[in-house]
């Protein structure tokens, strides 16, 4: 009696296991990044895999994070600084009003595109913590960098590395 209640627990759990599908993968450093196509908040929609070539700093954020706030000058400067041909800044709102974002980088003079991810998906696929996060991608569409938390992105090393990017 205990083998065979033994063998249809096994059974029942490979079947749930099997009904399941695929496990769903998340993005991994040294891995190619996960493609996603947005519209930011002037219209313009972006995807990622037509800006191969190009080194992409995608930067997960919500208005309502003060770190995200904090760091956004240092990511215009950035934005600002780097060769626009060979680099894109794309920062994707995370469960936030994108009116809300609009406002606060009108008021900061932050330039960079502000992408909607109005369901999480794009979050997901790069296996969103909370924010901000921030993957860099190289110009083959690898993603070769993830941080978890704020920096000073214009600091001397956070510059030097995405120079490394820009020129292989």
């Amino acid at each position: 009696m205990r083998t065979t209640s033994l063998f249809i627990l096994v059974c029942c759990i490979s079947f749930f296991i099997a009904s399941c599908g695929e496990i769903p993968t998340v993005a991994e450093v040294g891995k190619p990044a996960p493609d996603f196509t947005l519209v930011d908040t002037k219209g313009k929609t972006w995807t990622l895999s037509q800006l191969k070539g190009q080194v992409v700093f995608v930067n997960f954020w919500a208005t309502w994070c003060p770190p995200c706030r904090e760091e956004m000058p240092s990511m215009q400067r950035v934005h600002t600084y780097l060769p626009k041909d060979t680099f894109k800044m794309l920062s994707i709102l995370n469960n936030d009003n994108p009116a809300l974002a609009d406002d606060f980088c009108k008021k900061l003079g932050v330039t960079i595109p502000i992408l909607n991810d109005p369901n999480g998906i794009i979050g997901k696929a790069y296996g969103l913590t909370g924010v901000p996060e921030t993957f860099i991608i190289d110009k083959q569409g690898i993603l070769r960098e993830k941080f978890i938390g704020p920096a000073q992105w214009d600091a001397p090393g956070y510059i030097q590395m995405l120079m490394n990017y820009i020129n292989k």
